[in-house]
């Protein structure tokens, strides 16, 4: 195929991603032409699977959220797991305005904060689609972490009480006192049997996968096990708001 040596060795080494003439070559060459469209399809999953946030968020967080908000409006089953944050479709909007600030923060993109809470609120309109249903697993930690003023995580806290009483809408705390099956590792999101989303520093990763949306199936439903649910939920998340309340001045003072 008259390929460089380097070329070879960068593609053998994972250093270099093949283009699909590549592919299209080298099946040509090898008689393997039978498994062209095979590979051209893993080429193309695993473009898919890692995308860079400085790349993804170059123009600014908006059009990231209205990306996110097209996949959520396909998807009629969410399964989402968090362990360090509220997940974006339960978020108030001061609660978002504080995460999407420390995003600005890190990735040093253009400023539409204001936008991109918007559309982030936006997004939420789909807790409202019967059709729809939900079912978030968060730790203890999530609402104890100090990710925005404790005025903001009162209110974000009293939303997830609210929240949890939507018809569509399961919601499970995991206490610090339950003994774990799995570790609660890092947050994902089980979009239908389709997809999984998880969130690192450098990339977003969706994970398409059937072996791959399977494990992530069996450790979603291994966290949920071990979650209280219902009154025992609320009664975590009081606990918390109490807790927080006697570091909030009160106003009367």
């Amino acid at each position: 195929m008259s390929w460089q040596p380097s070329k070879v060795s960068k593609i053998e080494n994972g250093k270099q991603t093949p283009s699909d003439e590549d592919i299209h070559a080298w099946t040509r060459a090898t008689d393997r032409e039978a498994e062209t469209a095979d590979l051209l399809a893993s080429l193309h999953t695993l473009e898919l699977q890692y995308t860079e946030w400085q790349r993804q968020l170059r123009g600014g967080l908006k059009p990231h959220q209205s990306e996110i908000a097209e996949i959520n409006a396909r998807t009629r089953m969410f399964r989402v797991f968090e362990s360090t944050y509220v997940p974006g479709l339960l978020q108030t909007a001061e609660y978002a305005r504080a995460r999407v600030a420390q995003s600005l923060t890190v990735f040093k993109i253009p400023n539409d904060i204001h936008q991109a809470v918007q559309t982030r609120i936006q997004r939420q309109d789909v807790l409202y689609r019967p059709e729809k249903r939900f079912h978030f697993v968060l730790t203890e930690a999530v609402l104890r972490y100090r990710l925005c003023t404790p005025e903001v995580m009162l209110g974000q806290l009293d939303r997830l009480i609210s929240m949890a009483a939507l018809p569509n809408v399961k919601l499970g705390i995991i206490g610090f006192e339950t003994a774990y099956v799995v570790a609660p590792a890092h947050g994902f999101w089980l979009l239908d049997d389709d997809r999984v989303m998880v969130e690192t520093f450098s990339a977003e990763l969706n994970l398409a996968q059937p072996q791959e949306t399977a494990l992530y199936s069996n450790i979603f439903d291994s966290l949920a096990s071990v979650a209280s649910y219902g009154r025992a939920a609320r009664t975590i998340i009081t606990q918390v708001i109490d807790d927080l309340s006697e570091q909030v001045p009160d106003s009367s003072d």
